[in-house]
C-alpha cells in the first residue's frame, strides 16, 4: 500500500487553510498512486496555539471530518490526520482515519501527553490500541509521545497491527526519535511504522520534520528533510510477512518472565 506522509504545519490557527492545504496533498498523493495520505500531529488546527485548542476543537463526526472525508471519497484515497477531539467538557489530542469512500474507520485519543503544555490543554485518552483493515492491511494509530514506550508499540504488534500511523509534533532537540528510534521500533515490532510531522518554528517550539516510513527490517523506506514535504514509499504485505518469518521477536518471547515491567 502506498502511503504518502505530509510534512508540514499548515496554517497553525485556521482550519479553513488547513483543509485547503490536505485537500491539495491529498490530490498529488492521489496522482502518485497513494492508497493512504497521513498528515501530522494537530494538523486540522496547529498544534502551539494556546487556548485556541479549547475553542477549535470538533466532534470526531464534526465538519471538519466531513469535510476531511469528502476530500478522501474526491481523490480515492485514506487520510488520517491529528485533531484536537471535543466530546462534551473534554478536549483530546486525537488522530482519526478516514477511508477512501469516505467512512470514519478510527479514531485514537494520544495516551501519553507530552510536557506541561499537553497537561494543561488535553485529556490523555484511555484505549492503548486502535485498530482498523485497510487495503489489506491492519493499521494502527498512536501519536507522537506514544511511541516512545515501547510497550505501546509492543501492544499493536501482539495486536497483529502491520502499519503503525503515528501523527507526531516532534522537537528539537529530539529529532534522533525519527532518525533511530523509529526504525528501531519497526523492527523489534516487526511492522511498519509511517510517522509524519510538523517543520518549522510554532511559537516556542521547532519542529524538526524528518517524517519517514521504516519498514520491519529496520530501514526506512522514505525520509523527508527539514521543510515542507511529501515523501511517499510503500508498505508491502508480502516483505511484511518474510520479515516476521525470518525475524522471531514476537514468537521467542517469554512473558512469564515480564510480569515485574507493569
Amino acid at each position: 500500500m502506498r502511503t504518502a506522509l505530509l510534512q508540514s504545519s499548515g496554517r497553525p490557527g485556521s482550519i479553513v487553510e488547513n483543509l485547503k492545504v490536505l485537500d491539495e496533498a491529498a490530490g498529488r498523493a492521489a496522482a502518485a498512486g497513494a492508497a493512504l495520505l497521513a498528515a501530522p500531529e494537530m494538523f486540522l488546527t496547529g498544534y502551539a496555539i494556546g487556548d485556541d485548542i479549547a475553542r477549535l476543537a470538533e466532534s470526531a463526526d464534526g465538519d471538519s471530518a466531513d469535510a476531511i472525508a469528502e476530500t478522501a471519497a474526491r481523490h480515492g484515497l485514506a487520510i488520517a490526520y491529528g485533531y484536537p477531539e471535543r466530546d462534551g467538557d473534554t478536549v483530546y489530542n486525537s488522530a482519526q482515519l478516514i477511508s477512501a469512500d469516505g467512512t470514519r474507520l478510527a479514531n485514537y485519543r494520544k495516551t501519553h501527553l507530552f510536557g506541561c503544555f499537553e497537561r494543561d490543554h488535553f485529556t490523555p485518552g484511555e484505549q492503548p490500541v486502535v485498530q482498523t483493515e485497510l487495503n489489506g492491511l491492519t493499521v494502527g494509530l498512536l501519536i507522537c509521545y506514544d511511541v516512545e514506550f515501547p510497550e505501546n508499540v509492543r501492544a499493536h504488534a501482539l495486536a497483529g497491527t502491520d502499519l503503525l500511523v503515528v501523527p507526531t509534533a516532534q522537537m528539537h532537540p529530539f529529532q534522533f526519535v525519527a532518525e533511530s528510534m523509529i526504525p528501531v521500533r519497526a523492527f523489534e515490532n516487526q511492522m511498519y511504522v509511517a510517522y509524519v510531522n510538523r517543520v518549522g518554528q510554532e511559537g516556542e517550539f521547532e519542529f524538526v520534520g524528518l517524517s519517514t516510513l521504516a519498514g520491519p527490517d529496520g530501514i526506512a523506506r522514505t525520509r523527508a528533510g527539514h521543510a515542507e514535504q511529501l515523501v511517499l514509499a510503500d508498505a508491502d504485505p508480502a516483505f511484511l510477512a518474510a520479515s516476521r518469518a525470518a525475524n522471531p521477536y514476537l514468537d521467542d518471547r517469554r512473558p512469564g518472565l515480564y510480569g515485574s515491567l507493569a
